[in-house]
């Protein structure tokens, strides 16, 4: 008996705008967060195109000259930009290794902190250095440090000589992970408590039944419920390797370590504003460093998805 094929219902698409209209409320909440960021994140990649022009004031950005890919070739000319990629690159690099997984463990550690009182103390204190900034911290660790600071001065208690901690290359990268741990840790915990909260309890309960000790309840379910928060935060920090620490770095420097410490957005400071200004030349080492960190950041999902992360988009582009 041969079946008669039946066809489906028509399935009418809702056009966008009704879509819009139908959840407005929503729309019209994320509205100023969406106007901010075509005012100051949009509009603006337009001034990108003086990556390939020479900049002339009285033309403005527009009316200023073409010189093609000119600004490119004197970059990659200059030795400098290669030392402040690879002083860059390696700093991140470090930072990722030691400083990554400390507001994980951090948030580990208060979640299994059972003194409630004494729990919202710590985290106060953890979380108060974000708020901070490093003008603020860069001066607090001059004077601690400093060949008349408190350091030194408990030193020479014990009789032990004075010594130029910021005057040391080598001990001038230690320094900014060590603040940057300090000054970041607390508030980047609060992410990774957040997630340990929407952990289901009865996992906790029934591990504890089947007679598992706190490490392995912290091993075997805290650490995979909230391994997907941790790639993303991994992929997201990945992205941003050829920036950050500029504040951080301005405000510790001196000019016994120098070379020590120039990162690329030193690098970028140090020719624009100590140099006769060539804006065009600055804004294509902008360009390069903001090329590298997307191809980074889209490197790093790709393998997130790859070993069976959801990645930054998750669900949505399936």
């Amino acid at each position: 008996m041969q079946l008669k094929k039946t066809k489906a219902p028509h399935v009418r698409k809702k056009s966008l705008w009704t879509e819009i209209c139908k959840s407005k409320e929503f729309y019209l909440l994320a509205l100023p967060a969406i106007i901010w960021y075509i005012v100051f994140c949009y509009m603006p990649m337009g001034g990108l195109s003086l990556a390939f022009k020479s900049f002339k004031a009285k033309f403005g950005i527009w009316g200023s000259p073409w010189v093609g890919m000119g600004n490119f070739e004197s970059l990659f000319r200059d030795p400098a930009f290669f030392n402040s990629v690879k002083m860059t690159l390696w700093i991140n690099f470090v930072e990722l290794i030691l400083c990554f997984p400390a507001p994980i463990l951090l948030a580990i550690l208060f979640n299994e902190l059972r003194m409630n009182r004494y729990k919202r103390v710590l985290q106060t204190v953890f979380t108060f250095p974000h708020f901070l900034s490093w003008v603020i911290v860069g001066s607090l660790l001059k004077n601690f440090l400093a060949m008349d600071g408190v350091v030194n001065g408990m030193m020479s208690t014990m009789g032990i000589p004075a010594y130029s901690f910021l005057g040391d290359k080598a001990l001038f990268k230690p320094i900014i992970y060590m603040s940057a741990i300090w000054k970041e840790v607390g508030w980047d915990s609060i992410i990774y408590l957040s997630a340990i909260t929407g952990i289901d309890a009865q996992q906790y309960e029934a591990a504890e039944i089947d007679g598992a000790s706190r490490f392995q309840r912290i091993i075997y379910i805290t650490l995979p419920s909230i391994l997907p928060t941790i790639a993303i935060m991994l992929i997201l920090r990945m992205g941003n390797m050829m920036g950050g620490h500029f504040d951080q770095i301005f405000n510790l420097q001196n000019d016994v370590i120098a070379s020590a410490a120039e990162t690329l957005n030193l690098y970028i400071y140090r020719i624009t504003f100590r140099r006769t200004p060539n804006y065009g030349f600055s804004t294509a080492v902008s360009l390069f460093s903001s090329v590298i960190n997307m191809v980074l950041l889209v490197t790093a999902n790709k393998i997130s998805e790859r070993f069976g992360g959801s990645g930054l988009m998750g669900d949505a582009m399936k």
